[in-house]
């Protein structure tokens, strides 16, 4: 088990964590610490994205990687439009930026040497053609 994380690429697994730790925050903070509603609210869904994207991370699926790219920018919007509020919120909220952009960031630097790699065999197929 511990041979086959260490394998991984360290920001695919940053990636996978972050993704992991944004979907127990988003639990937690619509759940129970400090919910829109007492008792809870209907946002807790919000975190159920997430659960759709920790698969294919965890597994290096690039495809996968490229939409949840996308799917995190959500969250990171979330997070900066909620920043404003006071209390716990605020804490929630800064914790959810900072989750949400470590896990782009991560992803991005993940893509980039795939991109570019995938970029140039068009090239070369293009000059071959």
């Amino acid at each position: 088990m511990l041979k086959k994380l260490l394998e991984k690429n360290p920001y695919q697994l940053l990636a996978t964590a972050a993704f992991v730790d944004l979907f127990i925050l988003c639990i937690c903070w619509e759940w129970f610490i400090s919910p829109l509603r007492p008792g809870g609210s209907w946002l807790i869904l919000k975190g159920v994205p997430l659960l759709f994207a920790i698969p294919g991370l965890w597994k290096g699926k690039v495809y996968t990687m490229q939409w949840a790219s996308m799917l995190i920018l959500l969250y990171i919007t979330e997070g900066l439009v909620r920043i404003l509020e006071t209390g716990t919120n605020f804490w929630m909220a800064v914790l959810e930026t900072v989750l949400a952009t470590t896990g782009f960031v991560c992803l991005l630097i993940y893509l980039k040497p795939i991109k570019q790699k995938a970029k140039s065999l068009a090239m070369k197929k293009a000059q071959a053609d």
